[in-house]
């Protein structure tokens, strides 16, 4: 009975919807994180009747035939790229992107990742790196006894020194785009990496049109709406339930069926 396989496909394909609910729900207060979309598609379908089948010499025709589905599979899970909102954290290493764009970081293995979270910190020699000690690039140090950091919305890093008057330049950050930013790769720890789906990235200065500004002392927050969250999960789980009660249907079916004599 094709109803139990169809059955377990679609219980399979809602357990995939409720791990990405789980995980955009786990991650609402992740910094820059994107909430995720599973896709579904339906199976490979069994003509029993092919719609537009010659009926009969005259030239009569089946208007819909008998096309039999074989169940659900999950056919990709995208990532809304939506602005999240940004928040105030009064940290001068704290840095929002409004608009398109990652920052670079350069990893230990000497391959570059692409970030939103602009969490930064300094490094005991002076340089701006992530949470995890990882460069941005391109390399920034800040000067010992630099009493004050700014970072202007193009991305213009300047320190004021305590015997100046006038800003000293020590960088200039950048953003990188990429055609499809749903394709890029998650390595987890807020960081992403190209692959032949992204395609490679576009580097300038932020402001550049097609690229977002920076803001100093604000964090983008998770795009992650729990309403819309749980209101999804319910949605699955009520899913899942009715194709529960299908497979026991089935095998209810399948039970009188070998019960006759």
């Amino acid at each position: 009975m094709r109803s139990l396989s169809i059955a377990a496909s679609g219980m399979l394909a809602q357990q995939t919807n409720v791990d990405v609910i789980a995980n955009n729900i786990a991650n609402m207060n992740t910094t820059a994180f994107k909430r995720q979309r599973p896709e579904f598609e339906d199976l490979l379908y069994e003509q029993v009747s092919r719609p537009g089948a010659a009926t009969s010499a005259d030239g009569t025709r089946v208007p819909a035939g008998i096309q039999l589905g074989s169940g659900v599979r999950a056919a990709g899970v995208y990532r809304v790229l939506e602005q999240g909102a940004t928040t105030e954290s009064k940290s001068k290493f704290d840095i929002a992107i409004l608009g398109q764009g990652y920052f670079r970081i350069a990893l230990p293995n000497g391959e570059v990742a692409y970030t939103r979270s602009g969490a930064f910190k300094l490094s005991d020699q002076g340089e701006v790196v992530t949470t995890d000690g990882y460069r941005v690039q391109p390399d920034i140090t800040i000067p010992n006894g630099a009493t004050d950091v700014s970072i202007s919305p193009t991305g213009l890093v300047q320190v004021k020194l305590a015997d100046q008057v006038q800003l000293q330049d020590v960088g200039q950050l950048d953003l990188a785009t990429f055609v499809n930013e749903a394709g890029l790769e998650a390595l987890g720890s807020n960081l992403f990496q190209e692959t032949e789906a992204s395609g490679q990235p576009t580097v300038a200065n932020p402001g550049q049109p097609g690229f977002g500004s920076l803001k100093q002392g604000y964090l983008e927050a998770s795009n992650v709406n729990p309403v819309a969250e749980i209101t999804a999960l319910i949605s699955a789980q009520r899913a899942y339930e009715m194709n529960s009660r299908i497979v026991k249907t089935a095998d209810e079916m399948l039970a009188t069926t070998t019960q006759l004599r």
